[in-house]
């Protein structure tokens, strides 16, 4: 039986003269049938799951829900009973004070007994990991927490069609793996049908099938394999291969020759069986890779010494919550410095105290120094000094601090406020800087605007609440970088993004940071994203700072981070593995300089050979 069938389907947002977000529609998805649903933003997916459970009705066309039709609104009800949808943002979808009260919601309101509820929140929780927050705030926690309370909020409801729409885009690596086995455990056992929209096209290999949408139309579709090998076609509609097929075919190229595999051990595999290949092999040029500052250790400016940080949320009530323990870190001048860490680690609260946002006990206003009780040890000073600022002074000129330090969220739109464009990016300029002319703002305004990537004349004057999801995500950027900042904060700057985007948003940051930034912090779940682009990087766990390194002296503890709840490039992962049968690459873990460094290997025959630089690979050619 056909679970969801679109018939001819379309829809826009806006009037006649607005363009479709969906284009004439046409797909059906059987019954326990799981397919993914990729596209770039914009493309028209959210629009489609939308559609799905009758949140949104077609202009034209017709949608099935197991042969309802979504448009009869006597069975709106029925439709939503039989499918549940995560949204991108848990808090679009949280309606209770306590969890448990959350996950609740959906089968009270569909007549499910009392004491099966409490039997399927007990399912719920353990299902996405969250057993022990079951009498916890939402809004206290993070963002990755918030997401698997709303997947459990749709389980409980046990419904025959389940749509994520990039559910698991801020979640940790373990808790993207773990609701991913939920998923597809409820498919394969529960013959749950399942519709997931993704931009992480490993997550589509999953699937059943796979579909992409551009421009509001289905223009590929069929068994993931053979969708991803589509290159040439994924490029035009700005997706990008994941990367373990990346480096796979860039072997493959150069002569080494390896099969299509998310499998690091199928492709150790193949780089041993082709160490006679010698012969066959070429060793590309090594990439230049992003330009960088020189970084200075001693510098104030643009630097950030932190030393026994400890911060405690709701400090003195039953919901006191002990975010930072103790965090000691330095973060010198003129580095792109990653923060990472498994799904409630401290990262954000951590970044929030680098402008201010949130204040040691020291800086806050009505503070006053207690006296050390009699007998007591004397607790460790607080240091946190930013771009020169001390922090844990409550006379610090925080309005200044913060001119110089950026701070973009991590749902930089949710920054947007103005009813222009130009009004939104001038407001933090107009603050920071009272005694600048209008002609001055004008300029400073319009190379903001220029610098993230946007017309100047195009989107000035128009309101950025009618933008695309990636122009909104540039305003709200172009908003913090107006003033010129010496260090720029991001909490997951490329969540949500489609691949194109997240590859531009990156792009733009080295420019920002080569050009006039000091020093670029970002917080990142995704370690790829770290190891091609940050020059050192801190691990989070539990309100401490447990490893501070480069990417590589990272990523090459595999045991380790995966221990702490975190992924490694797939990259490592191949290297451990040919580690361990004798053949050592040393490499960054970059897709370009792991191939390099892979090839040259294999063209020195091994040979005990450990490349490590540009002059060595040279040499060996």
């Amino acid at each position: 039986m056909q679970a969801i069938k679109f018939e001819k389907v379309y829809f826009r947002y806006g009037g006649e003269d607005d363009a479709f977000a969906l284009n004439g529609v046409d797909f059906a998805v059987e019954e326990g049938e799981f397919v993914a649903v990729l596209g770039h933003n914009g493309s028209g997916k959210s629009t489609l799951a939308r559609l799905c459970n009758a949140l949104l009705t077609p202009k034209e066309g017709k949608i099935s829900v197991f042969g309802i039709d979504t448009q009869e609104h006597k069975k709106v009800f029925e439709v939503r009973r039989q499918v549940g949808i995560v949204f991108q943002n848990p808090d679009n979808q949280t309606v209770a004070s306590i969890v448990e009260d959350d996950i609740a919601f959906g089968p009270e309101n569909v007549g499910i007994k009392r004491a099966e509820i409490g039997e399927r929140i007990d399912f719920a929780l353990k299902a996405v990991g969250m057993e022990e927050f079951r009498h916890a705030t939402p809004t206290r926690l993070s963002g990755g927490q918030k997401q698997r309370i709303a997947l459990a909020g749709v389980l409980a409801l046990k419904p025959k069609v389940m749509i994520l729409d990039e559910s698991t885009a801020m979640l940790d690596p373990r808790g993207r793996k773990e609701v991913l086995d939920v998923v597809l455990r409820l498919n394969k056992e529960e013959k749950i049908t399942v519709l997931l929209i993704t931009h992480f096209p490993e997550e589509a290999m999953l699937a059943d099938r796979a579909i992409v949408m551009h421009k509001g139309k289905i223009v590929l579709e069929g068994k993931p394999a053979d969708v991803l090998a589509e290159e040439e076609k994924l490029k035009e509609y700005s997706l990008v291969l994941p990367r373990p097929l990346r480096v796979c075919r860039a072997l493959t190229k150069n002569g080494l020759s390896t099969s299509d595999t998310m499998s690091e051990n199928a492709l150790a595999q193949d780089i041993l069986n082709g160490l006679n290949q010698s012969e066959n092999v070429r060793v590309p040029m090594q990439s230049k890779g992003a330009g960088t500052r020189l970084i200075d250790e001693n510098e104030e400016i643009g630097g950030v010494r932190c030393e026994n940080l400890s911060y405690v949320y709701n400090a003195k009530s039953a919901f006191a919550t002990h975010a930072l323990n103790g965090v000691s870190l330095q973060i010198h001048s003129g580095e792109f410095f990653g923060v990472i860490g498994h799904t409630g680690s401290g990262k954000s609260t951590f970044v929030q105290h680098l402008n201010a946002l949130l204040k040691t006990p020291t800086a806050e206003r009505g503070y006053r120094a207690k006296k050390p009780k009699k007998g007591k040890p004397v607790p460790p000073k607080t240091v946190l000094n930013v771009n020169g600022f001390d922090l844990t002074d409550k006379k610090t000129d925080f309005r200044a601090l913060r001119g110089k330090v950026g701070m973009v969220f991590q749902y930089p739109e949710y920054q947007l406020f103005d009813e222009t464009v130009y009004g939104d990016v001038a407001y933090g300029l107009k603050n920071f800087n009272k005694n600048l002319s209008k002609a001055e703002i004008d300029q400073a305004v319009r190379e903001a605007i220029a610098t993230v990537g946007l017309s100047y004349d195009e989107v000035a004057q128009r309101s950025p609440f009618e933008l695309s999801g990636g122009q909104k995500r540039r305003v709200a950027l172009a908003g913090v970088i107006v003033t010129k900042p010496e260090i720029l904060v991001l909490d997951e700057p490329a969540a949500g993004l489609d691949p194109l985007g997240k590859e531009e948003i990156m792009s733009l940051l080295h420019k920002i940071h080569g050009d006039w930034c000091k020093t670029v912090i970002i917080v990142s779940h995704d370690m790829e994203e770290i190891a091609e682009n940050c020059t050192r990087a801190a691990i989070f766990a539990d309100g401490k700072v447990v490893s501070v390194d480069t990417p590589k002296g990272l990523f090459e503890k595999v045991d380790e981070m995966q221990g702490l709840g975190l992924d490694v490039p797939f990259t490592a992962r191949v290297c451990k593995t040919l580690k361990a049968a004798g053949v050592e690459i040393d490499c960054d873990y970059t897709v370009d300089d792991f191939v390099q460094k892979t090839l040259a290997y294999i063209k020195n025959k091994g040979a005990g050979a450990r490349l490590t630089s540009a002059k060595e690979v040279a040499d060996n050619e």
